[in-house]
């Protein structure tokens, strides 16, 4: 729901995005390998919201516009995780104008409460920040909710070296923190968030606010996530937003920041139950195929509730038992291959003042090949003739 990758374009497949009845699905990666195994990883929403909790049977797989019965394909929702990682880095304002105001037990009971909810689905790393010109590790990447607890702990009685406020200049060195830290996993689809938590504004003065705003817009960083939360009631909304670009959250007083931070970490949580990795045992041998995945919601009675599908195209050249296909076979998908989802702009058809790209691993311009609309079911539909995606980083 951004960091660069090196390996150059393999053009095997196109990439449709469809949206039918509210359902906007998005294909990210997908894969095939001998005997006959296909796997797709993608998104299902409709609008902003996340949709959770679809089975393997609320998806129909049609190829070549013939359903492929679920018992012939042993169709399978596997743990996203094996192909995707999400890390969070939560940077906390710990200046003198929090460690002496009292604040600091009210701040890392929220952040434990914050890291306890995000940790349960993604890594979590916590840094903090004074006057210093350089970060200060709380916590590094973990997945280990004992480890960021104990790290917080040590936050409660911390006397910063230098009380200023290097926010301009902490901003800027936690996503090269992050960045670094995605770069060391091998799972093809990255996705990292920030999250800053101040009580005021820049003192130190290390850094200029342009300058810092200039760090955020980097391409590097322009797939990542970034939210903030201030406490104050002097602070303005406005002031955080230029940092916050996905979301600013103000608590008027200490006592409200709790609040704040929940209300952050659900829509951080939100954000990852829209992944799927959908498995399945193709009935093809030989030659290229369209596949379309429908994607069904139903309610708690099984009525329709929306729809949405999704479409590409592989080549099933020497498929063929034996050995038999297993479904619960966990993917190798290629780096080459990834492709981003439309950001909330694209989708709302807004502009930012500058070009803002796709929260998945890859390219915003190759967002050309992904087309938002539905297709009249039993016509096919054909993959958009443009430039073919290319690889974050080539």
């Amino acid at each position: 729901m951004r960091p660069r990758f090196i390996p150059l374009v393999l053009a095997s497949s196109l990439a449709v995005a469809g949206c039918s009845n509210n359902l906007t699905v998005t294909r990210l990666n997908s894969e095939q390998a001998k005997p006959n195994n296909v796997w797709v990883f993608f998104t299902v929403e409709r609008g902003d919201e996340p949709i959770a909790g679809l089975q393997a049977d609320n998806f129909q797989i049609y190829e070549d516009d013939s359903l492929v019965s679920a018992y012939e394909s042993q169709q399978v929702i596997q743990n996203p995780e094996v192909a995707a990682v999400m890390y969070t880095l939560l940077l906390l304002d710990m200046s003198g104008s929090v460690t002496e105001s009292g604040q600091a037990d009210l701040l890392v009971d929220a952040a434990s409460m914050f890291s306890e909810r995000v940790g349960k689905t993604q890594k979590v790393g916590v840094y903090a920040f004074d006057g210093d010109e350089k970060l200060h590790s709380v916590v590094p990447f973990t997945e280990a909710s004992g480890s960021v607890d104990g790290g917080l702990e040590g936050l409660r009685g911390y006397k910063p070296k230098d009380p200023s406020t290097n926010l301009h200049g902490a901003v800027p060195l936690a996503l090269e923190e992050l960045q670094e830290s995605l770069a060391k996993d091998k799972r093809p689809l990255k996705f990292g968030t920030l999250v800053v938590f101040t009580d005021g504004t820049d003192r130190a003065g290390r850094v200029t606010r342009d300058a810092m705003l200039e760090a955020i817009e980097r391409d590097a960083y322009a797939h990542y996530e970034i939210y903030t939360i201030g406490v104050g009631a002097e602070l303005e909304k406005s002031g955080l937003d230029n940092i916050g670009r996905d979301g600013t959250e103000l608590a008027s007083d200490p006592g409200a920041v709790r609040d704040a931070f929940e209300r952050v970490a659900k829509r951080i949580e939100d954000h990852t139950k829209r992944f799927y990795l959908l498995s399945y045992c193709t009935p093809a041998r030989k030659g290229g195929h369209q596949v379309r995945i429908e994607a069904i919601e139903r309610d708690e009675k099984g009525r329709k509730r929306g729809s949405g599908f999704l479409e590409w195209e592989f080549n099933a050249d020497t498929f063929g038992p034996p050995p038999q296909c297993d479904p619960k076979r966990e993917p190798k998908f290629s780096l080459e291959k990834v492709v981003p989802p439309p950001s909330d702009d694209d989708r709302k058809g807004r502009k930012r003042s500058r070009p803002r790209r796709a929260r998945g691993g890859g390219d915003a311009e190759a967002s050309g090949s992904v087309r938002i609309g539905g297709a009249p079911k039993g016509k096919k539909t054909k993959a958009s003739k443009g430039a073919p995606p290319r690889a974050p980083g080539s």
